[in-house]
């Protein structure tokens, strides 16, 4: 099953920093609209050494390629650049719950902003 694209670049990353901020007691959703021409729906993980060693860190990075496998294809923004920021809470937090978490952090993601 094949997911979203990867985000590479770093300026990509600084970019997603500007955009739409939805937080949850697992992680941060950074959505941010690229303005281009291409609809491809892109990822993008981060999980900062405060989280925990190498093992854990690339634990959650892991369960994050699988959500975003799993959802952003149906409930991703098309032409968007999405950021996954690891929380402390993220590791320890049951998969079911993290999947619901980024079901409605996408949804508010949607949102039109304030």
């Amino acid at each position: 099953m094949s997911g979203p694209e990867t985000i590479r670049l770093r300026r990509d990353y600084l970019a997603a920093n500007k955009g739409r901020r939805v937080v949850t007691a697992g992680f941060v959703l950074l959505v941010n609209h690229r303005r281009d021409s291409d609809s491809a729906i892109r990822a993008g993980f981060t999980v900062t050494k405060k989280i925990g060693g190498a093992v854990v860190r690339n634990r959650m990075k892991r369960r994050f390629r699988a959500l975003a496998r799993e959802l952003l294809l149906d409930l991703g923004v098309a032409g968007a650049d999405h950021v996954l920021i690891g929380r402390d809470g993220g590791v320890t937090r049951d998969y079911a719950l993290l999947r619901a978490d980024l079901e409605k952090a996408l949804g508010k993601a949607h949102l039109p902003p304030r």
